[in-house]
């Protein structure tokens, strides 16, 4: 069975070049509830244990720089199948593959910059939510 909640993170250059709002908006009109919020940065320390399962992956290290360089909006939501949901809404990683109205294909720039991260399942978006909020913060 689905789980009904997600996470995402509206990375460091969609915050930079001010599209909070309008990423928002698209996640409100795709049904989805914000269950919590909060605008931070990542430290490199936090972007390393996030994003350790790429640890060996060539990107890794330009992927920690990138997501502690400046401040994200992290944000737990909830929908009746909300990982695939919201997967379909942000579209695909390469903006120039994503679909017409995702917000990859609005808002992102490159692959490196694709303005969004989604859990890619519900096991990943109940790790990623904690990592983020602490349970008095969920609500």
């Amino acid at each position: 069975m689905a789980s009904n909640r997600t996470f995402t993170m509206i990375k460091p250059d969609a915050v930079a070049n001010g599209h909070i709002g309008g990423i928002l908006n698209m996640i409100a009109e795709g049904g989805f509830k914000i269950i919590s919020l909060k605008l931070t940065q990542l430290t490199v320390a936090d972007a390393q244990a996030f994003y350790a399962v790429h640890a060996a992956r060539p990107f890794y290290g330009e992927l920690v720089e990138f997501m502690s360089r400046g401040p994200i909006v992290a944000a737990i939501l909830e929908k009746d199948n909300a990982v695939d949901d919201f997967r379909t809404l942000i579209g695909a990683t390469n903006p120039a593959d994503a679909a017409e109205g995702t917000i990859r294909k609005k808002y992102a720039a490159s692959i490196g910059e694709n303005a969004v991260h989604g859990s890619d399942s519900d096991e990943n978006a109940a790790i990623e939510g904690a990592f983020h909020f602490a349970g008095r913060e969920q609500f």
